[in-house]
């Protein structure tokens, strides 16, 4: 699923809001439960939403809008463990 809006946001723009739109658009849940997520909201394998094809959409739609180049080696079982720890990653990505 592509979100319809996919221009990279601006570097210094807040990780974190972008994140949560992200999720949102491509995910296609709801904005007030995206605005309910906390750092330690787990994602992988708690979100019905997030299976592994929906993460290699999430992870393209991250270059889109980040304007970065995700790896394969990027990539960990933890990057998708929780809502901070995804955040925290696209930070690192887009520093």
């Amino acid at each position: 699923m592509q979100a319809q809006n996919s221009q990279p946001v601006d570097r210094t723009a807040d990780v974190e809001s972008q994140m949560r739109a992200l999720l949102r658009d491509v995910l296609g849940i709801s904005q007030d439960r995206v605005d309910a997520f906390t750092a330690d909201t787990p994602l992988f394998g708690a979100l019905p939403e997030l299976d592994s094809m929906a993460v290699a959409g999430l992870l393209t739609e991250i270059e889109d809008r980040f304007d970065i180049l995700i790896e394969d080696e990027d990539i960990d079982g933890d990057t998708f463990e929780t809502f901070g720890t995804l955040v925290t990653f696209a930070q690192a990505k887009v520093s």
